[in-house]
């Protein structure tokens, strides 16, 4: 598959918004990470150290989740309030299937969706 679009995510360790920049169009779709609920997931017995576990096998399927969604991009915008972006810049890093993608981060705030958008439009002009 030829890579022509942008994409831009914002994104934080619980959910994240892609925006696929197209001929002047931002088509905008939501990926959500699984995080857990402590109280309705496990009793109090459980060890901290299992539901830790648990919360990081959570975190890395949903940055697996973002960089399949990734791979068909030249150029990639990776933008938010939290670490998360950089997290996710390291696994991707770590495959040799995103050597040609053009990947920049940039922090930001929390924004409205109307506020990415603009974002978004301004950074690939």
């Amino acid at each position: 598959m030829k890579k022509n679009k942008c994409l831009a995510i914002w994104m934080d360790h619980s959910n994240a918004y892609l925006m696929e920049l197209n001929n002047d169009t931002i088509v905008t779709s939501t990926v959500v990470s699984e995080s857990l609920n402590h109280k309705e997931e496990y009793s109090v017995d459980i060890h901290e150290k299992l539901i830790h576990k648990k919360e990081q096998h959570q975190q890395l399927k949903y940055f697996k989740k973002l960089s399949e969604s990734i791979r068909n991009y030249q150029d990639v915008l990776l933008f938010g309030p939290t670490d998360a972006k950089k997290e996710l810049l390291n696994i991707i890093k770590s495959d040799h299937l995103f050597e040609k993608t053009k990947i920049e981060i940039r922090n930001s705030d929390k924004m409205t969706e109307s506020q990415m958008q603009i974002y978004v439009r301004e950074y690939f002009k």
